[in-house]
């Protein structure tokens, strides 16, 4: 029993059919791992200036800042991480898109304002590193957009995995990890896709699997499996008894939202470094009457710190902690995915990692259609290309093997949706190119034979 002319036939449909989603999904991720070094050369005069060695309050920076943006709702406050960073101070303004939020960048020696910007998401993308993202998720197509991509994430360690099976189990008289310089074109270039394959095989499981917990359909799933086995990442209570804020009342702003008194940002910053936050640190204003600031610490590097505490406007008490080291394995697997998926979580050695294995799904992808074209029939003039594993393969496996295909094949199609479409079309493809063949006077044995040249 050989499961071999399956694989071929699903690795080459696979292969055909969504090559184009993986190229785009890797030339685009490979644009993104390097959107910081561009991100910091494009707005340096707005993030950085000269260290004076002196620091104003906070409370004197976001009073600048909201100077600078009056009829803004002030949300949170990044302050300066290091020396030379300035301070970013986050507004909600009409006409921002869902996650994003306007930040008033502010100088921290002298309070003086360097520029605003758009920020994404809880990275603090700026415009162009949120382009990028946008390229990479959605082709800034919107939701339809993300399809694109969702289909590449599902699709991407399947392909691996048959092709390193395929690799490793065919017939082969050199060293599978080593590239062949000798025989045909079609063997160099095959040897190229399988060697490079089965060198960045972990990076290409990886980022599909972190891909996938952010998409459309299957991340929604995702999301559903964490909740139901309690790997939710924790969060701080914000809510405070009537003795704990009374008094704040007169903060209360007609629409309900909280405006601080200035001296209290100074005051939880204060509370939030005496309760061991340490380096860069979002301080974020109390929704509502009744609730407490949060500060969480944002650093993205290993090791990870992303403790976070909720503080009293009023007194500057602490009044809930959570640790990341009391995290659940599992919300801190999906922390550290996210960020080494963003290429932040080890610095530039991740960025370059992240740079390795999306060149080499760009060129496994472009040597997979090469080896399609080499492997056309050539007689004749008729434009043909090669073509998969001989068909009926299945017939020859026992039918307990069948039906437990079956079985996995619908689990990870329910699992991963678009997965099991993209399947279900293949299959409706190869069944009609069957039927239309089948129709057709026979080819020549010898030209048969060419076309169904295995991968081997």
């Amino acid at each position: 029993m050989s499961f071999r002319p399956l694989l071929v036939r699903l690795h080459f449909y696979a292969g055909i059919l969504v090559g184009p989603f993986l190229l785009l999904t890797a030339l685009t991720g490979f644009l993104y791992a390097l959107a910081p070094q561009i991100e910091n050369a494009l707005y340096r005069d707005t993030m950085f200036v000269e260290s004076s060695g002196t620091t104003a309050p906070i409370s004197q920076q976001v009073e600048a800042a909201r100077e600078r943006q009056p009829e803004g709702t002030l949300l949170a406050v990044r302050p300066a991480a290091g020396p030379g960073d300035t301070t970013r101070v986050l507004f909600d303004v009409p006409g921002l898109g869902e996650s994003e939020r306007l930040a008033v960048f502010v100088n921290p020696g002298n309070a003086a304002v360097t520029g605003e910007l758009v920020a994404y998401g809880s990275s603090g993308a700026l415009p162009f590193r949120t382009w990028l993202s946008n390229l990479h998720r959605s082709l800034h197509l919107g939701e339809p957009g993300r399809i694109y991509s969702e289909l590449a994430a599902s699709w991407l360690w399947l392909v691996a995995l048959a092709g390193l099976v395929l690799w490793w189990t065919g017939r082969r008289t050199g060293s599978r990890w080593r590239i062949e310089r000798a025989g045909s074109a079609r063997r160099r270039t095959l040897s190229w896709h399988a060697v490079l394959g089965t060198w960045v095989i972990v990076g290409m499981l990886f980022l599909s699997a972190t891909g996938l917990t952010w998409s459309r359909y299957a991340g929604e799933n995702v999301s559903e499996l964490r909740a139901s086995l309690d790997w939710k990442t924790p969060a701080v209570s914000t809510a405070l008894s009537d003795a704990d804020h009374a008094g704040h009342e007169g903060h209360t702003m007609p629409g309900g939202e909280v405006d601080p008194a200035v001296d209290e940002w100074d005051q939880t910053l204060e509370s939030a470094r005496s309760a061991q936050l340490d380096g860069p640190l979002e301080i974020a204003a109390p929704k509502k009457a009744g609730t407490s600031f949060v500060v969480q610490e944002i650093g993205k590097a290993w090791p990870t710190q992303a403790d976070a505490v909720a503080v009293d406007p009023m007194s500057g008490k602490v009044v809930d902690v959570v640790r990341f080291a009391d995290y659940p394995l599992a919300a801190k697997l999906s922390r550290w995915g996210i960020d080494a998926h963003m290429g932040l979580l080890f610095g530039l050695v991740n960025q370059i990692l992240l740079l390795i294995v999306a060149g080499t799904i760009v060129a496994m992808v472009i040597w997979g259609y090469r080896m399609w074209w080499l492997r056309r029939p050539t007689r004749g003039h008729v434009l043909r290309f090669g073509r998969p594993a001989r068909r009926g393969a299945w017939r020859e496996i026992p039918v307990l093997a069948v039906v437990a295909l079956l079985a996995l094949a619908v689990g990870v199609g329910l699992f991963l949706p678009l997965s099991g479409i993209s399947l279900a079309a293949f299959v409706v493809v190869d069944l009609a190119i069957g039927f239309l063949k089948w129709r057709k006077p026979a080819v020549a044995p010898e030209e048969e034979r060419d076309a169904e040249e295995l991968l081997v």
